[in-house]
């Protein structure tokens, strides 16, 4: 089947990264009105032709996110009724990927749940980066490309020529972390963490020498920053010279933008895959990198039938 004209669109969760992505692509964002009704109930208008078109739905799943998710939903029935060619969620922060598994007896799999919402209203493939849980791919009967952060991550941590560790904030995070010190050429520590409840978490010990480096702290996400600054604060026990927070995800919900400010943390770096609110903006700590080149490569390889793979590193 013959590949329709390239489109770019959004719903109204960042609808600037779907921007920046046209620009980095040199397209025009397709027009799509999403709003909503008196009594809450989610709007949506396509303002162009779409027929047999290859469009390209920009929508993290970040907070509100059952608004956010409804609306992509809702849009993907449009584009559906639209006679759409073939349509890709761009979904770069996914929402309830961290209830990927049964935790207790009578507990959802919502991650699942998640994947059936997008493949009943009608994705043909899903695009997303640094899922919580790479196994949510196996959730969709379908082409599922998680792509990575890490090249513009690493781009900023490369301009800082302290001598570098890299920090992972708990046991499931030590491969990231061992991936990024081999780039770098960095150490590598691990905090021993312990969690006593949901959003809390306890540092105790850091295994690995951190005395006199500056410790990169590297996580999928941010969410309460318990866990995050908890981690700097034993670092800095441990005789870490200086620290930064890194992550891909900016969740940042809670009072995380009031602890990471009064955090142990020179800087805290995030990307754009989940807008960075008005009140996390006045965060003076906090810098967010665009992931503009890294999806609209990807974007463009999708269109173009050539390979993704070249850009999971």
């Amino acid at each position: 089947m013959a590949i329709g004209e390239l489109k770019i669109m959004t719903g109204s969760a960042n609808p600037k990264l779907a921007r920046e992505i046209c620009d980095h692509l040199g397209c025009e964002l397709t027009q799509c009105l999403t709003d909503t009704f008196s009594d809450g109930e989610i709007r949506v208008e396509i303002g162009s032709n779409v027929r047999g078109a290859d469009v390209f739905l920009v929508q993290p799943t970040c907070a509100p996110v059952n608004f956010h998710l409804m609306e992509m939903c809702i849009v993907l029935d449009a584009l559906k009724r639209a006679s759409v060619g073939r349509v890709t969620a761009v979904v770069p922060y996914y929402g309830y990927a961290r209830q990927d598994r049964k935790v207790a007896p009578r507990a959802p799999i919502t991650a699942k749940l998640v994947a059936d919402f997008l493949t009943v209203a009608g994705i043909d493939r899903l695009v997303t980066v640094d899922l919580h849980a790479g196994q949510i791919q196996g959730f969709f009967n379908l082409p599922v490309d998680n792509l990575y952060a890490a090249p513009v991550l690493l781009d900023h941590l490369r301009t800082t020529d302290d001598d570098l560790v890299i920090v992972s904030p708990d046991a499931g995070g030590v491969e990231r972390a061992r991936a990024y010190a081999k780039r770098l050429g960095a150490g590598l520590a691990i905090i021993d963490k312990r969690r006593d409840a949901p959003n809390q978490a306890k540092a105790m010990n850091v295994i690995g020498d951190v005395a006199g480096k500056t410790a990169i702290v590297l996580d999928d996400m941010i969410d309460t920053a318990g866990t995050i600054v908890a981690a700097a604060d034993v670092l800095k026990e441990n005789g870490a010279k200086d620290c930064i927070a890194c992550a891909t995800h900016a969740v940042l919900s809670g009072p995380a933008v009031e602890r990471l400010e009064n955090s142990q943390y020179s800087q805290i770096v995030v990307t754009n895959s989940i807008p960075v609110n008005e009140k996390a903006a006045q965060c003076s700590k906090l810098k967010s990198l665009s992931l503009a080149s890294i999806l609209g490569k990807a974007i463009h390889n999708i269109h173009t039938e050539s390979s993704v793979s070249v850009l999971f590193v």
